[in-house]
């Protein structure tokens, strides 16, 4: 079941779940995202090896935005939480509900694409679901899939290039 939810949002979760035969209430989507926020507010970790990264991409002079199937406060709520980290985005933090896109639509990664003004080609995507995995193909651009807890076969089914930690990164790009 994971692999069939994982990378999407809660409203298709909430909708497949209801298909299925699930008893749940109109209320569930927003009660939801109260309980999950709360949650997230309490204290949400940094994936190992950001910071590292960024350096490396700062250091090379490449751009970076943050894609998210998660809503814009959602990502205030978790990212707000590290303020020097969210700083250096610059303000490239795109929600694929926002924009009437979440992945796997390719809309999300082609967005911020624009946003950088850079053409698809020009860009990698790193994503540890599926869902984001398969919206990079759908965009033509080329795809990490962060297999960090996981073994990685359904991100390589996608066509992704899984690596197992985000500090493997840089190498994989050249830049280390």
């Amino acid at each position: 079941m994971e692999t069939r939810f994982l990378g999407g949002t809660i409203s298709g979760l909430f909708s497949a779940a209801r298909d299925l035969g699930a008893n749940l209430p109109d209320t569930w989507v927003d009660d939801f995202y109260t309980r999950l926020y709360a949650c997230l507010a309490e204290g949400t970790a940094l994936i190992s090896g950001v910071p590292e990264v960024l350096d490396a991409l700062d250091a090379a002079g490449i751009r970076y935005a943050v894609g998210s199937n998660g809503s814009g406060e959602k990502m205030q709520i978790t990212l707000g939480q590290h303020p020097a980290i969210k700083a250096r985005f610059g303000g490239h933090l795109y929600s694929g509900q926002t924009l009437g896109c979440p992945k796997p639509d390719p809309g999300l990664w082609l967005h911020a694409a624009r946003a950088l003004g850079v053409t698809p080609d020009e860009c990698v995507v790193v994503d540890d679901s599926p869902s984001g995995c398969l919206a990079a193909a759908r965009a033509n651009i080329r795809c990490f899939g962060l297999a960090e807890h996981n073994n990685g076969a359904a991100l390589v089914a996608t066509g992704a290039e899984v690596i197992h930690h985000l500090r493997d990164l840089p190498a994989r790009l050249g830049i280390a």
